[in-house]
């Protein structure tokens, strides 16, 4: 269906603003009560390194601008680069991904009302990238099958990130835990300020703005309430 991109920015620049107040005030705020300053400044740059190194790899590959709001980067003229687009999206989806599934786990750990708070801003901000996605997809001559049966593997990995993130990285020591906590952060972080946040600006203008404010006050409530 024609989805109006002023829309998906909104969409967008919400989750954005939710996904700052979850990483900033809870995620960041356990990880230094857990284990102090020094695992959480290691984990946080190791977080945000990880993301920039890897999208570095995902953009060279042809995955550039997957969170673009019609999938205008996979609208390639070659069968070739539409291929590797393909692949390029996948990862790229994944390495989104995986780093917001493991913190939510993590956050379940020690507040469900938190976890799920967490859970609700990756959705609003996966949206886009959703979209994206199965449009670029579809330009590029994919099946719908093949579509499908790509997001439904990251759907599967990301559970996977998820559980490991509540089943594990719990166990873990208290600076290891602030380490894996801190990283996670770091990765959303980076992920935030490269792909999502000026895409919203270019799709939806500075109304944007109010809408990041609006997800991040919400988020900041709703966490005060359920830590009261």
């Amino acid at each position: 269906m024609p989805v109006s991109k002023k829309i998906i920015a909104a969409v967008m620049a919400f989750g954005s603003g939710v996904l700052i107040s979850a990483l900033s005030i809870d995620l960041m705020e356990e990880a230094h009560s857990t284990g102090g300053i020094y695992p959480v400044s290691i984990g946080f740059i190791l977080g945000g390194l990880f993301f920039v190194a890897g999208d570095y790899l995902v953009d060279n590959a042809g995955g550039h601008h997957r969170k673009s709001a019609h999938g205008r980067h996979h609208a390639a003229k070659k069968t070739g680069v539409q291929t590797i687009s393909g692949t390029a999206l996948l990862l790229g989806a994944l390495l989104d991904g995986i780093p917001e599934s493991a913190a939510i786990g993590m956050n379940m750990i020690k507040d469900s009302n938190m976890g799920f708070l967490l859970l609700t801003a990756v959705f609003l901000s996966n949206v886009p990238e959703g979209i994206s996605g199965a449009v670029g997809m579809k330009q590029a001559g994919k099946s719908n099958g093949n579509i499908l049966w790509t997001w439904l593997s990251v759907v599967i990995i990301s559970g996977v990130a998820s559980l490991v993130g509540f089943q594990f990285l719990g166990a873990l020591q208290e600076q290891y835990k602030a380490v894996a906590m801190a990283f996670a952060a770091g990765a959303i972080l980076a992920m935030l300020t490269d792909t999502m946040i000026p895409e919203a600006f270019e799709n939806g203008g500075r109304f944007v703005a109010l809408m990041a404010v609006t997800g991040f006050l919400i988020a900041f409530i709703i966490s005060r309430l359920a830590a009261a």
